[in-house]
């Protein structure tokens, strides 16, 4: 072994954990600019259209990018010779349902408002967002390729411009709106994340055209219709699962404004509670996130790898140190937002609100990194479907606190929900885990 050989794990991970933290820097004064430009119930109405998005994502890329780098793996861990073919083919059945998406969107925006959403003043921020979509699809196929081959430099360059273009649109149109004598609205958010979008979007492409013209762009073996077969065959069960999930993470999301209005707040106090929570407390609950998900993403194919290649003690070994690692930096995380949480929440967003979910929310640290990278081993070793079931019965959990508990303690019952339902997930991910290393 040649000393100067470095592990693609470690390597991949501390690139896009650096581009990462930067990009959730930046990301996180964003936020408090935004915050503070829009207030609490702006923030609220901009959050409505998290599961717009995320259902979106799931249905046109997320599956085919997930497909495309651990099929890209495990074949070049075979034949020594990465190829394009299994992004072209994903990126053929990602695009047509990205536009088909986008039109739904674009087209059937007041109903999704009106009826969906339940906030008709989402409309015009959905006919921007909707020319987002096919963008996403794109960059996300072409860094799903970038991944199976462990070369992460690309895709947390894409990243981190993505952040950039996207918050210097947002200041950048904000300021001239200001110098008007003018109010900029939500929209202009939506924006700024349209046009971060397409950016990241030429940056992949000029990426792949780039390694186009590198040594040795190789051709797997396998019939293009064979390749068709194996990224269906991943796609197709892992976007119904994400699409299952993002239906009823929607529910959830919609559901919590109307809870709280249940249990007394107006529509207003409601969506400035709800905007408080998801534009505010969890960003930065998120924040050290950037390490368990830069981990998680290259864990993927690198298990993937391993157990193609009937190497189970390095399987072991990795799923070992991730669980030993994650949970460490979730005590110390629990730990910080302890102790800091309101000075936090006062300092940074202004909100007493904001510090006290934080410090609440403290305490699902080390269950919520730990399953960011368990979920990631287990999709390596092919269990998606019971990681599917797993987290439906979590999110049921979720659910039944905010139909339950909010309309009777407010929103702390909905933090009570998040912590017992990563608990929960924590504990079924381990099981599964230990009872497939055991019987393999």
């Amino acid at each position: 072994m040649k000393q100067g050989k470095r592990h693609p794990l470690i390597m991949g991970t501390f690139i896009l954990t650096i581009t990462g933290l930067i990009s959730r820097i930046i990301g996180f004064f964003y936020r408090i600019y935004l915050s503070r430009l829009f207030g609490e119930e702006g923030m609220g109405i901009y959050q409505l259209l998290s599961p717009v998005l995320s259902l979106s994502f799931s249905l046109t890329a997320a599956g085919y990018q997930t497909a495309i780098s651990k099929f890209v793996a495990e074949r070049s861990a075979k034949e020594k010779s990465p190829s394009f073919k299994p992004m072209l083919a994903g990126m053929s059945i990602s695009m047509p349902l990205s536009f088909l998406c986008c039109a739904v969107i674009f087209f059937f925006s007041d109903f999704i408002a009106a009826r969906l959403l339940l906030e008709s003043r989402t409309a015009p921020m959905l006919r921007i967002l909707a020319f987002s979509v096919p963008l996403s699809a794109v960059h996300s196929c072409v860094n799903g390729y970038f991944y199976g081959i462990k070369k992460a430099g690309l895709p947390a360059f894409s990243q981190l411009v993505e952040q950039l273009t996207r918050v210097g649109c947002v200041y950048a149109v904000s300021a001239l709106v200001l110098s008007q004598g003018k109010t900029p609205t939500i929209n202009v958010a939506v924006v700024g994340l349209t046009v971060g979008e397409f950016f990241s979007m030429i940056v992949s492409v000029v990426s792949i055209y780039c390694c186009c013209f590198q040594k040795r762009a190789g051709s797997v073996s396998a019939p293009v219709g064979a390749i068709y077969k194996s990224i269906l065959g991943m796609a197709l069960p892992l976007t119904a699962n994400r699409i299952v999930l993002n239906l009823l993470q929607s529910v959830e999301s919609v559901s919590i404004p109307a809870k709280l209005r249940a249990y007394g707040y107006d529509t207003s106090t409601a969506l400035s509670v709800y905007g408080v929570l998801t534009g505010m407390a969890m960003p930065l609950i998120f924040f050290p996130n950037a390490l368990t998900n830069s981990v998680a993403v290259l864990l993927l194919p690198l298990i993937s790898e391993s157990y193609a290649l009937g190497n189970l003690q390095a399987v072991r070994q990795s799923a070992l140190r991730t669980i030993k690692y994650c949970c460490l930096l979730g005590l110390f995380c629990m730990c910080g937002f302890g102790l800091f949480g309101k000075w936090a929440g006062n300092v940074l967003f202004g909100s007493p609100l904001a510090g006290h979910f934080i410090t609440t929310l403290g305490f699902i640290c080390p269950f919520m990194y730990l399953d960011t990278t368990l979920s990631s081993i287990l999709q390596g070793l092919g269990q998606a479907g019971k990681i599917f079931v797993m987290n439906v019965i979590c999110l049921f959990v979720r659910l039944a606190f905010v139909f339950f508990a909010i309309p009777v303690f407010g929103i702390t019952g909905y933090l009570w929900g998040i912590l017992a339902s990563q608990i929960l997930q924590s504990l079924l991910y381990l099981g599964c885990l230990h009872r497939f290393l055991k019987h393999t």
